[in-house]
């Protein structure tokens, strides 16, 4: 009799194991387009832009390609272009499709120091990407774990009251760093914030959850996680030139985020828990 009862609750134990594997949400990725051949060339900046100027996603991926926005991009002698630009934006980019460590995360903002470009998440899965510009060799901008806070459609910056910031999202209140539009030049030159295109900011500046105060001194809630990792070597070539030789150069893989990731996956959970019991 008893050996019986061991055997029912082995298989009723293997079942619910079963079941709950089973009633687990199947991870999918969003539909994108791949381009038929990954290669990269240099090109002359201002024959390239006259050939493509009416095609705005060829335009949106070089510039992205290049950490550059339109005013500067023809101001450089030679791009890095790639060979075939029918693909999605993504795939130019550094970032990993999925992270599974980012599972229960439900929004997360990565800029990479190393690469120049920042991705978000939604439970593990790429959902945007794009370059940044962030803080030059004088004004590095701080590494590390954050949280978006106050923002505002326009503000002025606190450095050089000359510098009007659009779609401002502040992550560091008392430094005064945050990411928002402004010029990139193709290379870190900010004051430690990290810049952004126009159309970028603006989706990021939507995205993202604010602060929740208790009071002018007392945060109650934290808003959207923000990771800020690695170095740039200021004194090298841009980094991306790289892609001429070596298709993947510059590539994150999601292991190397794992680590980055779990020393702050705890934190990150216990804020979103607040936020979730706060509803």
């Amino acid at each position: 009799m008893k050996k019986s009862i061991i055997a029912i609750s082995i298989v009723s134990l293997l079942l619910f194991s079963c079941k709950n594997e089973t009633d687990k949400p199947t991870r999918k990725l969003p539909e994108r387009k791949e381009p038929k051949n990954f290669s990269f060339e240099l090109k002359n900046a201002k024959e390239w832009f006259e050939t493509h100027k009416k095609d705005q996603k060829k335009l949106d991926i070089a510039f992205a390609v290049n950490r550059i926005d339109g005013k500067n991009f023809t101001q450089l002698d030679s791009v890095i272009i790639p060979t075939d630009l029918s693909g999605d934006i993504e795939f130019y980019l550094p970032f990993p499709f999925e992270v599974a460590s980012l599972d229960e995360v439900d929004k997360i903002i990565i800029f990479s120091y190393p690469t120049q470009t920042f991705a978000t998440y939604e439970n593990g899965i790429l959902t945007y990407t794009g370059p940044t510009s962030m803080g030059s060799k004088i004004h590095k901008t701080p590494t590390g774990l954050f949280f978006t806070n106050w923002k505002a459609e326009e503000t002025i910056s606190t450095f050089n009251d000359e510098w009007e910031l659009k779609w401002n999202f502040n992550i560091e209140n008392k430094e005064g760093v945050g990411f928002h539009e402004y010029a990139l030049p193709g290379y870190p030159a900010s004051h430690s914030c990290l810049r952004l295109l126009e159309k970028d900011a603006k989706h990021l500046y939507n995205w993202a959850d604010q602060w929740v105060l208790a009071d002018a001194e007392t945060v109650k809630l934290k808003g959207t996680p923000v990771i800020v990792f690695g170095s740039y070597n200021f004194d090298g070539s841009k980094p991306w030139l790289q892609l001429a030789n070596d298709t993947k150069a510059l590539n994150i893989s999601e292991s190397e985020l794992n680590k980055i990731l779990k020393p702050h996956l705890n934190a990150i959970l216990i804020e979103q828990e607040k936020r979730k019991a706060s509803k």
